[in-house]
């Protein structure tokens, strides 16, 4: 099938009215999940899981992509408006879009953000519809080693770039694939690691998992959160149009941002933060006057925001062309679509056309919705950032509760969100990232499943996996960034022993 005739499928299938109100949902709820710091679209996409269970595939996946995008576009308003990022991927925005606030422009950065991440998002959409399938085509000469390397390499990526310690980042994704391997073995039936608990032989819930790390820890983090003081500018249409000159010194920081956006959000590993603060960083790099930034500088908003709306819509090339998620939301995405039994990988497009472009063209109808609700609702979306987190959190925590249960109508699976989520808060108060783990979860059985297979084809020789030339670069590249991330590690920690001897000669010198 050719790029028109999948577009014209994509419109037939995108535009039915369930896909159309799913959609809006998603994209609304995700500009109101970036509006409100805290919370996060992994805690939102895990609540909205169990509600795929009860409509068609989808309409499902396209509203949990809307989320997932639309929090994008959301993030940077409260960074904006108050100095506190929405979204990861929005904290570079504060760096100059709470100094325009302050300089009464906070119109002009609102509107340039949402025109910014209008054309990153279309532009990755493109990239997406261009790269998915030959990479998919590519995809089909590989083989289980050349799918487990790859699986290793995502990991280890994940950990060791993605994560701030490489140490801990790979401590992380140990436990992700240990808890994966929870429950009856498909291969031997022999239930597994279930300390005596008949409800563990079915395995840990996704579901459970996603909401006790991203949900509850969360929860209980920011449960003494404050609301910052209350916004008094008031927002017109004329308050919020640029100048020219604002427009041509955004112009090509967006295409630049959308290039590095593209790139980075088809890495596994990277994501939509690293796509933006690399945007940030270019755009310093290559201004005639780089002290501009961090005082207001347009460029230092449009950039970003460029980048890590292209990055999100790229994050999906990998999910859908090779079944390696390239993040902890697209581990939910590609867990949705496994729950609906649909396998993502190389022949995902062929198998799967109509879901496929469907999910494509309702990019596009997604974006250009988050355009006509952006602008117009930004004093609704400024009245919410007022609303006290105590009258939040209480409310999500009962819809945790119920999401958790509807899903396998299963008492205990309460009792397994609530003890991920004091384990999620005690790791992340040590420094430990859950997103690792959850992508170790998530990929740590179809890895065990490609392991099998591959010593099953070579009758137990692991000389295959350097013999196959694909999957011995992959495993290449694994180990230069094993020992890259070992090597960033001993480099910091002697640069913090070499500071702290330096204080305390200071000290004793005094």
């Amino acid at each position: 099938m050719g790029v028109f005739e999948g577009l014209l499928l994509g419109f037939e299938t995108a535009m039915r009215p369930e896909t159309l109100l799913y959609c809006f949902f998603g994209v609304f709820l995700g500009t109101l999940i970036g509006v409100l710091p805290g919370i996060g679209t992994l805690a939102t996409i895990s609540l909205l899981l169990p509600v795929t269970y009860h409509i068609a595939p989808i309409p499902a996946l396209v509203m949990l992509a809307g989320v997932w995008y639309g929090a994008q576009y959301g993030g940077s308003i409260a960074s904006i408006l108050l100095n506190l990022p929405g979204t990861p991927s929005s904290a570079v925005v504060c760096l100059d879009g709470y100094p325009m606030t302050q300089q009464g422009r906070a119109g002009v950065a609102l509107f340039v953000t949402t025109i910014a991440s209008f054309i990153g998002s279309m532009l990755g959409i493109l990239a997406l519809v261009l790269f998915t399938p030959a990479i998919a085509a590519i995809a089909l000469q590989f083989g289980p080693a050349e799918y487990f390397t790859m699986m290793l390499l995502g990991l280890v990526a994940a950990s060791t770039i993605a994560a701030g310690t490489p140490a801990k980042g790979l401590a992380m994704v140990v436990l992700g694939l240990l808890l994966g391997t929870v429950g009856t073995d498909v291969n031997s039936g022999v239930a597994r690691f279930h300390f005596g608990f008949a409800q563990l032989r079915d395995g840990i819930s996704l579901v459970a998992l996603a909401m006790g790390f991203f949900g509850i820890a969360e929860v209980i983090n920011s449960v003494n959160r404050k609301t910052s003081a209350a916004i008094r500018e008031k927002f017109t249409l004329r308050s919020m149009l640029p100048t020219r000159t604002d427009l041509r010194q955004s112009a090509l920081p967006v295409l630049r941002g959308t290039g590095v956006g593209s790139f980075f959000g088809a890495l596994p590993g990277t994501g939509t933060s690293i796509a933006s603060f690399m945007a940030y960083a270019l755009e310093k790099r290559v201004a005639r006057d780089p002290s501009r930034f961090g005082k207001g500088a347009i460029e230092g908003i449009a950039a970003p925001e460029a980048s890590n709306n292209a990055a999100a819509q790229t994050a999906f090339v990998p999910t859908l062309a090779l079944g390696i998620p390239g993040c902890a939301t697209m581990a939910l995405m590609l867990g949705a679509l496994i729950i609906h039994g649909i396998q993502p990988g190389p022949l995902f497009i062929s198998q799967q056309p109509e879901m496929f472009w469907g999910l494509v063209v309702s990019f596009g109808i997604g974006n250009i919705l988050l355009v006509i609700l952006n602008l117009p609702l930004i004093g609704v979306w400024v009245s919410i950032l007022r609303t006290p987190y105590r009258l939040l959190y209480p409310a999500i925590l009962i819809f945790i509760c119920i999401g958790v249960f509807s899903v396998r109508n299963n008492p205990f699976d309460i009792y397994i969100v609530a003890l991920m989520g004091v384990m999620g808060y005690v790791l992340a108060r040590f420094g430990f990232s859950a997103a690792p783990l959850l992508l170790g979860f998530v990929l740590g059985p179809l890895m065990e499943e490609t392991l099998r297979r591959t010593l099953l084809l070579s009758r137990g020789d692991p000389a295959v996996f350097i013999e196959r030339p694909i999957s011995a670069t992959f495993l290449a590249i694994t180990a230069v960034l094993l020992i890259w991330g070992c090597y960033g590690s001993i480099r910091s920690s002697q640069s913090r022993r070499a500071a702290m001897q330096a204080q305390a000669e200071a000290r004793s010198a005094e």
